[in-house]
């Protein structure tokens, strides 16, 4: 892309959310960082939006000082959403009752009312999750919390889209977002799901605009109040890991499995046979930009590979010599150390190391990241899509990581991108969609198999013990 408008992309991340600055070849000019911040309530633990608009704007009016910004993208996880009025800039953000933190306990009364009406796996695209996970749920818990106030709302907006209707005023839903586990919306059959009808929320549920669309400029009152520039686009955004995959998608690539590693490792591909799909473990049912199915695997690694490697881990890398040793002597990490089943139902909270424990921090350190590549097999083994699997992501900081995966899966092509920004670069992307540029160019390295002595016979071991420590936990 040529010219001289420079384009932003707001990251609202569950633990951070970042501003960035690009010019039209993708180069990455500014990044601007703030915590996103939880308060504990009441009524439930919530997220500090008047804090984080605040930010926004303020960071936003010190950028354009010296970059000349044209559009501005917005991306954020799928785990929640903002229920909202008509006045966008009152001092509630706009928001009729406060965002609810998905991890924020559920209480018992609306998880067994949820789970009455939430459908089939289908019907919501995953399993029911942890904690308040889940757009549909947490409306639940707000309708019944405050009816009266509930009844006001104009819109349930996803994390991207409400800060685009923040900064412009306009409502929308969009497909990747409200099919990124909202339990919202029905990607298989593209019609909303039971619960919205029976819960009558179909009026708070705006039309879906593309990814890519123009929701207009940022508003009047904005302008004035933080000083910003009057020709600031916003699109309308998307959901942050199909931001990432649809790079991919945008670059021409077909037939693979992308595995995004991070505190989550999620595993996403549209080969995938959803007829087949394994509903018992951590699988769901995503869109991508245009609203059509891609299948997903995923499992909370990062937690499992922290609890691992132990609180004398401070970012030291993996090394072959204890790798060798603890697959000689087959130490192993069972899953579950966190409170997210993943790939093994019933896994939760029973995690456990057995064979000869690890004796030093770097026989822990290979150990976790093992178990990384062992579980992030494990999702791409559920998907079964794809002739080649992509690792992009936090684990690739870990040498061994990728020839760890690599190893496992040698009936596989196994690549990596090295672009640690790919949500960005997915979502500058969309703004190339929609000045009628060509996408960036997709840098991918081949990854050389680790050689370790009896490494696949330890991985179908590992798996079997996976499968029997999980099933005890049931």
């Amino acid at each position: 892309m040529t010219g001289k408008g420079k384009i932003a992309v707001l990251d609202v991340g569950k633990t951070n959310v970042d501003l960035w600055v690009a010019d039209r070849t993708g180069n990455l000019l500014e990044n601007r960082s703030t915590p996103n911040r939880v308060s504990d309530g009441p009524p439930w633990r919530h997220h500090d939006l008047k804090t984080l608009s605040d930010w926004l704007g303020e960071t936003l009016a010190d950028i354009c000082q010296h970059h000349p910004i044209e559009f501005l993208i917005p991306v954020g996880h799928g785990a929640g959403g903002v229920l909202v009025g008509e006045d966008s800039a009152d001092e509630n953000m706009g928001a009729m009752l406060p965002m609810i933190d998905y991890e924020d306990h559920c209480p018992e009364d609306i998880n067994s009312e949820y789970l009455g009406k939430c459908g089939t796996f289908e019907d919501r695209g995953s399993q029911v999750m942890m904690a308040s996970t889940h757009a549909a749920r947490q409306l639940l818990r707000m309708q019944r919390a405050d009816p009266k106030t509930f009844a006001k709302a104009n819109h349930y907006l996803n994390i991207a889209q409400y800060w685009g209707w923040w900064l412009t005023g306009v409502a929308v839903s969009e497909y990747s977002a409200m099919g990124a586990q909202s339990h919202l919306w029905n990607v298989l059959r593209h019609h909303w799901s039971p619960i919205v009808d029976i819960q009558g929320w179909r009026g708070l549920l705006p039309d879906f605009q593309p990814a890519w669309s123009k929701l207009g400029t940022v508003r009047h009152t904005l302008m004035r109040r933080y000083g910003l520039p009057a020709n600031i686009t916003v699109l309308t955004g998307a959901h942050d890991s199909s931001s990432n995959f649809y790079r991919y998608v945008a670059a021409g690539l077909e037939d693979f499995t992308l595995v995004s590693t991070g505190t989550w490792v999620v595993a996403m591909s549209r080969e995938t046979n959803l007829a087949t799909f394994d509903h018992d473990r951590g699988t769901t049912i995503n869109a991508d930009m245009n609203g059509l199915p891609v299948g997903g695997a995923l499992v909370m690694a990062g937690r499992e590979f922290s609890a691992i490697a132990g609180p004398s881990w401070h970012g030291d890398k993996a090394e072959l010599g204890p790798l060798i040793r603890i697959v000689e002597q087959g130490t192993m990490a069972l899953p579950g150390f966190g409170n997210n089943d993943g790939q093994f139902p019933g896994s939760a909270g029973h995690g456990q190391i057995v064979g000869p424990m690890p004796e030093t921090t770097a026989e822990r350190t290979a150990l976790a990241v093992l178990q990384a590549a062992l579980l992030t097999v494990t999702c791409a083994d559920t998907l079964g899509g794809g002739r080649r699997l992509i690792l992009d992501g936090t684990f690739l900081k870990e040498p061994l990581y990728a020839p760890l995966v690599a190893a496992l899966r040698p009936d596989i092509k196994t690549e990596l991108s090295e672009e640690k920004n790919g949500v960005v670069i997915g979502a500058l992307c969309l703004a190339a969609r929609v000045l009628g540029e060509q996408p960036f160019e997709l840098r991918l390295q081949p990854v050389e198999p680790a050689a370790i002595p009896g490494l696949a016979a330890y991985a179908s071991d590992w798996r079997r013990a996976a499968e029997a420590n999980a099933g005890e936990a049931l």
